[in-house]
């Protein structure tokens, strides 16, 4: 049995790329961390992985909009091998940062297969403030939005942390219009457990529709503010304490996971 190779990118200002690698290798696969450099020159090649992750951080500081230096510098230098790579049976995933950079690569929506326009915008949060904390998402637990994809494979709800400035999703009447037909919206936020938990409201940014993460139309390229990078561990839930507690006395054994790892297995086991 072959084990997926996942590529986490890093660079200037990207910080969770660590993280986003020891979650792919706790849900089974391999993972390495490489410098957009080493892309760039041609150290490492996208075609010895399978996946994709551009994870969370503060690539090049945000100094000209979250996301959009990285972006550009991928355009410029390596748009040929990633537009290669997506039209393959391949997955991508962005977090937070990440979620940006595909945004403003126009990886994500990609409407009618429009990869490398943009489409979208996520723009800074209603709050005016950084955000950090954690939220509750629907991935579709009614089955009247997203496409199946890979990732969210058998998974209705989430509850995962978030930490951004600028988280907002921003359409135009006639995008949203579409992202809904064509079931390009891959997570909203809810009024969930953890929220009602921590009494926050469930919509962290104002993103509109309550719009948390969106898909290309395969299902395969994906992208999230949340960090499911953040929850793979039980103890990384703000309520463990509770919930340990409850699952003692109702003498039932607690899960030592946490839910975001849940992706992470599912990109492994679509490759087996």
């Amino acid at each position: 049995m072959t084990t997926p190779r996942a590529l986490v990118l890093t660079g200037y200002g990207i910080n969770c790329d660590e993280d986003t690698k020891f979650a792919f290798e706790k849900a089974g696969g391999k993972a390495e961390v490489v410098h957009i450099n080493d892309l760039i020159d041609g150290h490492k090649t996208l075609d010895d992985y399978q996946i994709f992750a551009f994870p969370g951080g503060f690539s090049y500081g945000d100094d000209t909009g979250s996301g959009n230096a990285l972006a550009n510098k991928i355009r410029n230098h390596l748009w040929d091998d990633v537009h290669s790579f997506i039209t393959r049976d391949r997955l991508v995933i962005g977090i937070c940062n990440g979620f940006q950079v595909m945004v403003n690569l126009g990886l994500l929506p990609a409407i009618d297969g429009e990869y490398g326009k943009r489409q979208v915008a996520l723009v800074h949060n209603d709050s005016a403030r950084y955000t950090d904390r954690w939220v509750d998402l629907d991935l579709n637990s009614e089955g009247t939005f997203g496409n199946e994809s890979p990732w969210t494979r058998d998974i209705t709800t989430l509850s995962l942390p978030i930490a951004h400035g600028e988280g907002k999703i921003y359409a135009s009447p006639t995008t949203l219009e579409l992202l809904n037909a064509r079931k390009q919206v891959a997570g909203r936020y809810i009024q969930g457990d953890i929220c009602r938990y921590q009494n926050l409201n469930a919509n962290p940014n104002g993103s509109l529709e309550n719009i948390a993460a969106l898909q290309d139309e395969t299902g395969r390229l994906l992208g999230m503010m949340p960090h499911p990078e953040r929850a793979i561990d039980f103890l990384q839930l703000p309520n463990w304490a509770l919930l340990k507690e409850q699952y003692k006395r109702e003498k039932r054994l607690r899960p030592a996971d946490g839910p975001g790892l849940k992706l992470f297995q599912n990109a492994v086991a679509y490759f087996r």
